[in-house]
């Protein structure tokens, strides 16, 4: 059913989000614990540093010989913009929820609500639209 490039991509790329994952989760308890912001502006802008990590190691690891360094850097920073705004949105919006509705901790939400933006929301974008091979720019690269 799947074959082993794809499982191998699927894995680098948890490794990708797990890098970036880490250091946004990592900024967002010290943004809040340490420089007392709000949980939900914490993770602004600990996902955008996150975002940084996660897209430098797609497009020059994971996705490098997919469409990395084929298709211009420009076109792909834009989608990933788009793609990290709706997840910076979901996770946090969702950490509030959880935190609000069901009193549970923004640390134990935001993990909660990260399982499901990163399986649900950011890997089949990031995947198929960010890093979707352009088959003209492959026709090209492969004259």
């Amino acid at each position: 059913m799947f074959s082993k490039k794809s499982i191998f991509t699927f894995l680098q790329a948890q490794v990708a989000a797990f890098l970036g994952g880490l250091t946004d989760y990592g900024l967002m308890i010290l943004l809040t614990e340490v420089f007392k912001l709000h949980f939900t502006f914490s993770i602004l802008i600990s996902g955008t540093v996150g975002a940084v990590i996660n897209f430098s190691i797609n497009r020059f690891w994971v996705f490098k010989n997919q469409s990395g360094y084929v298709s211009p850097i420009n076109s792909q920073l834009f989608k990933f913009a788009l793609v990290v705004l709706g997840s910076i949105s979901l996770k946090s919006f969702g950490t509030l929820i959880l935190q609000k509705t069901f009193q549970i901790d923004y640390r134990i939400g935001r993990l909660i609500i990260d399982s499901f933006v990163s399986y649900g929301f950011n890997y089949p974008l990031i995947k198929y639209w960010v890093f979707k091979v352009n088959e003209k720019e492959n026709v090209v690269e492969s004259n």
